[in-house]
């Protein structure tokens, strides 16, 4: 006699097309599909659940944006429940499976310090878990580098109503006013980008060259139009709903539930126009770093930068100390390691390609030299961020 399906309830707010709901909700079809689960789409599981106990539950187990009636519900049930929703009033209560946004804070900070600013900020809305890491973790980052940070916060959601969107424009407003270009800032919703690089244009500031904006977790229409287009962070929702699945496969097995969250790492910055810039009182130094940025997948080194620029290459060296505290050599191998991150989450090609096409040559040298930047080998990188099914 053949296995009953497992019947599994997602509760996911899917309405809302972003990819905290949608592309969630697909990492958990795929793991459904490879294991043969029956989906239902159930958005009113806490009312939907029996109330007592002894009564058969109509489902195995459930993944959902969970509240405090749900857990309540199925706990008296027996039946697991995996939370996907950082800021849920009921995250401690059930296992959960998060972004890891104190991860994506820093590569913020990395980012927007790596293209020369030293003055920073950071928009944000309250009550929202995954951006209150984010702006803890910039803060400690540029804090740490010698560099101040003016945080503001908006709505959580601007797009509630007529007032709700003026107060939103005020609040940007007050922030803006507050800052000191050239400057380059983190926004948590990709509209509200939107709204900052609208009144940039109002004031006659430039983007990026007096405010490099991160906006948002890439919802490809915001970030890409109209321009500037911004840069954002890709956290690959789908392995988010594909590991919530898989644990939740865990636990109806009766295996015990980890003893933390588990947080998945982002897939990395998405580099628009909107940070295509270096904010450094130099112009040679500026000029080397466009060079670089731009060259360094060919066998380049400090050499041909200084010739690029005209410039000595002792000369160029002394400038890229006293302006980035680095060598010329370090920046290269920065950004080549950079471009590296962003191939192996962004396709499947072999490592010894993308070795040769970011600059690297072979994968020997790219396996030492991403050992040694970023603390783990270049495959396992790559499986921590994107979606499997081993």
């Amino acid at each position: 006699m053949a296995k009953r399906p497992r019947r599994v309830a997602v509760m996911l707010d899917l309405q809302w097309t972003q990819k905290r709901h949608a592309a969630i909700f697909a990492g958990t079809q795929q793991y459904a599909g490879e294991h043969g689960w029956d989906t239902i789409i159930d958005e009113f599981a806490h009312d939907t659940l029996p109330t007592r106990r002894g009564t058969p539950p109509p489902y195995d187990g459930i993944i959902a944006r969970a509240n405090r009636q749900l857990v309540a519900r199925a706990a008296r049930l027996g039946v697991p429940v995996v939370n996907v929703w950082p800021s849920s009033p009921a995250h401690h209560l059930v296992p959960g499976v998060y972004p890891d946004s104190t991860l994506s804070g820093r590569l913020f900070a990395e980012h927007l310090l790596a293209r020369g600013f030293r003055t920073f900020g950071t928009l944000t809305a309250p009550k929202n878990v995954d951006h209150d890491l984010e702006v803890k973790e910039f803060v400690r980052v540029v804090g740490e580098a010698g560099f101040p940070c003016t945080s503001g916060q908006i709505p959580q959601n601007p797009w509630r109503d007529l007032g709700h969107w003026r107060r939103t424009e005020r609040l940007i407003g007050e922030w803006m006013d507050c800052l000191t270009p050239p400057i380059g800032v983190y926004v948590g919703l990709e509209g509200c980008g939107r709204l900052v690089a609208q009144q940039c244009h109002q004031r006659g500031w430039r983007v990026p060259a007096d405010i490099a904006i991160i906006a948002g977790k890439n919802e490809p229409t915001l970030c890409e139009h109209p321009r500037p287009s911004l840069t954002s962070i890709e956290i690959g929702y789908d392995r988010i709903g594909y590991e919530a699945a898989r644990l939740l496969d865990r636990l109806i097995d009766g295996r015990a539930a980890p003893s933390k969250p588990i947080l998945m790492p982002p897939q990395g910055l998405v580099v628009r126009e909107s940070t295509d810039f270096f904010a450094v009182e130099n112009d040679l130094v500026s000029s080397a770093l466009a060079y670089i940025s731009a060259n360094s997948h060919r066998p380049i080194g400090p050499d041909d930068v200084a010739a690029a620029v005209g410039a000595e290459v002792r000369t160029l060296q002394n400038y890229f100390r006293k302006y980035l505290d680095r060598p010329v050599a370090t920046e290269i191998r920065r950004i080549r390691v950079e471009r590296a991150k962003r191939e192996l989450v962004q396709n499947t090609r072999s490592l010894a390609a993308i070795a040769s096409d970011v600059g690297f040559g072979t994968l020997q040298r790219l396996y030492e030299v991403f050992c040694r930047e970023v603390g783990v080998s270049p495959g396992v990188y790559r499986k921590q961020r994107q979606l499997n099914s081993s």
